[in-house]
This record gives structure tokens, C-alpha cells and sequence, in this order.
């Protein structure tokens, strides 16, 4: 099971820099990239909720699932 962060794509969509949304978020660099570049064993819901709120897409736009 694979599952694919796509964050990287709804921030070139709203030209959103990783410092830009780190600050909006209120979130370290560290940590928003550790996401982005999927290193990490799982996202909280009011994270998720956020990053949303903040790149206006839906949970589905950012996270996928590719079977193995």
C-alpha cells in the first residue's frame, strides 16, 4: 500500500512557497516538508483541514492511494 502526497502540485497551483504556507499554517518548514515530500507516518485532521483551507482543494487532492 502506497499512499502518494501531492502537496507539492496544489502549491504550484495556488504559487504558494513552502515558506509562505509553513507561516500561514503556523507549522515549522521542517515538518511541512517532511510532508510534502511524504516522510512522514501519518497527518493530523486539523493539519489536513488546514492545508485545505489555506491551498482551497479537497483532502483527495493531496493525499492518493496507489495499490502496490
Amino acid at each position: 500500500m502506497a499512499i502518494i502526497v501531492n502537496l507539492d502540485v496544489e502549491m504550484a497551483k495556488n504559487k504558494m512557497s513552502l515558506k509562505e504556507l509553513a507561516e500561514r499554517l503556523d507549522i515549522s518548514m521542517t515538518n511541512l516538508s517532511l510532508l510534502k515530500t511524504g516522510k512522514v507516518k501519518g497527518v493530523r485532521f486539523d493539519t489536513l483541514e488546514a492545508l485545505c483551507r489555506e491551498l482551497k482543494c479537497k483532502p483527495g487532492d493531496i493525499l492518493d492511494y496507489k495499490a502496490d
